[in-house]
């Protein structure tokens, strides 16, 4: 939960930075491209869940 609540305090400072020294948002700045990263994420995740299941069928 720690780094978790780094990674947003970091996010918000950068994105604070940004703001103040008028830079595009260093972010995808649509919903499509958040849920991009989203499905990264959930896809890699589903990878670690299912690697287990194919080693045990592969053996």
């Amino acid at each position: 939960m720690k780094i978790v609540l780094l990674s947003i305090l970091t996010g918000f400072a950068v994105g604070f930075i940004f703001a103040f020294m008028k830079l595009p948002i260093p972010a995808p700045p649509a919903l499509p491209g958040i849920m991009g990263i989203v499905g990264i994420y959930l896809g890699f995740k589903a990878y670690e869940a299912v690697l287990p299941w194919l080693q045990g069928i592969l053996r």
